[in-house]
Protein backbone atom coordinates (compact mmCIF):
# COMPACT_ATOMS: atom_id res chain seq x y z
CA UNK A 1 0.00 0.00 0.00
CA UNK A 2 1.47 3.27 -1.28
CA UNK A 3 1.43 6.25 1.01
CA UNK A 4 -1.18 8.41 -0.97
CA UNK A 5 -3.45 5.21 -0.85
CA UNK A 6 -2.89 4.91 2.68
CA UNK A 7 -3.66 8.63 3.60
CA UNK A 8 -6.89 8.45 1.19
CA UNK A 9 -8.03 5.12 3.53
CA UNK A 10 -7.38 6.72 6.83
CA UNK A 11 -9.04 10.13 5.52
CA UNK A 12 -12.31 8.18 3.94
CA UNK A 13 -12.51 6.09 7.83
CA UNK A 14 -12.43 9.38 9.19
CA UNK A 15 -14.84 11.08 7.10
CA UNK A 16 -17.43 8.01 7.70
CA UNK A 17 -16.91 8.13 11.48
CA UNK A 18 -17.18 11.94 11.19
CA UNK A 19 -20.68 11.84 9.25
CA UNK A 20 -21.85 8.89 11.90
CA UNK A 21 -21.28 10.52 15.20
CA UNK A 22 -23.05 13.81 13.33
CA UNK A 23 -25.78 11.84 12.88
CA UNK A 24 -26.17 10.09 16.03
CA UNK A 25 -25.92 13.43 17.66
CA UNK A 26 -28.79 15.16 15.87
CA UNK A 27 -30.99 12.46 16.28
CA UNK A 28 -30.25 12.54 20.19
CA UNK A 29 -30.64 16.41 19.83
CA UNK A 30 -34.33 15.90 18.12
CA UNK A 31 -35.15 12.93 20.71
CA UNK A 32 -34.37 15.42 23.52
CA UNK A 33 -36.34 18.13 22.11
CA UNK A 34 -39.29 16.38 22.01
CA UNK A 35 -39.18 14.69 25.39
CA UNK A 36 -38.26 18.04 27.23
CA UNK A 37 -39.42 20.69 24.58
CA UNK A 38 -39.54 23.99 27.80
CA UNK A 39 -36.03 22.79 28.93
CA UNK A 40 -35.20 22.57 25.14
CA UNK A 41 -35.89 25.70 23.77
CA UNK A 42 -34.81 27.75 27.34
CA UNK A 43 -31.24 26.58 26.89
CA UNK A 44 -31.41 27.31 23.16
CA UNK A 45 -32.86 30.67 23.89
CA UNK A 46 -29.67 31.04 26.21
CA UNK A 47 -27.11 29.95 23.56
CA UNK A 48 -28.48 32.09 21.01
CA UNK A 49 -28.10 34.80 23.36
CA UNK A 50 -24.66 34.24 23.78
CA UNK A 51 -24.27 34.24 20.49
CA UNK A 52 -25.71 37.29 19.44
CA UNK A 53 -23.15 38.63 22.01
CA UNK A 54 -20.36 38.04 20.44
CA UNK A 55 -22.15 39.08 17.22
CA UNK A 56 -22.46 35.66 15.60
CA UNK A 57 -24.76 35.78 13.29
CA UNK A 58 -28.14 32.84 13.53
CA UNK A 59 -30.52 31.82 10.52
CA UNK A 60 -34.42 31.88 11.72
CA UNK A 61 -36.71 29.13 10.68
CA UNK A 62 -37.37 30.53 6.88
CA UNK A 63 -32.98 30.84 6.83
CA UNK A 64 -33.19 34.56 6.78
CA UNK A 65 -31.25 36.44 9.10
CA UNK A 66 -32.23 39.38 11.14
CA UNK A 67 -31.09 41.45 8.54
CA UNK A 68 -33.95 39.91 6.16
CA UNK A 69 -31.26 39.00 3.69
CA UNK A 70 -31.63 34.90 2.75
CA UNK A 71 -33.17 32.26 0.71
CA UNK A 72 -36.45 31.06 1.35
CA UNK A 73 -36.97 27.68 2.71
CA UNK A 74 -40.37 27.33 3.05
CA UNK A 75 -41.58 23.52 3.34
CA UNK A 76 -45.36 22.11 2.86
CA UNK A 77 -45.98 18.59 4.28
CA UNK A 78 -47.78 16.37 2.23
CA UNK A 79 -51.45 14.53 3.52
CA UNK A 80 -49.00 11.33 4.27
CA UNK A 81 -46.84 12.70 6.71
CA UNK A 82 -49.08 15.05 8.51
CA UNK A 83 -49.96 13.69 12.35
CA UNK A 84 -46.01 12.49 12.45
CA UNK A 85 -43.61 14.21 14.57
CA UNK A 86 -40.13 14.97 12.55
CA UNK A 87 -38.16 12.40 13.44
CA UNK A 88 -40.85 10.06 11.68
CA UNK A 89 -41.05 11.63 8.24
CA UNK A 90 -37.00 12.18 8.41
CA UNK A 91 -37.12 8.18 7.20
CA UNK A 92 -33.60 7.61 6.26
CA UNK A 93 -31.91 10.80 5.44
CA UNK A 94 -28.39 10.66 4.83
CA UNK A 95 -27.96 7.37 4.72
CA UNK A 96 -26.35 4.42 5.54
CA UNK A 97 -22.48 4.08 4.83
Amino acid sequence: MTDTSRRVNTAVKQAVRQRNYRRVRDRALRRLANLYPDQYRELFEEERAKDEAQDKVWLDITGRTRSSVGLSTTHTTGEATKGLTYSQQEGNVGGEG
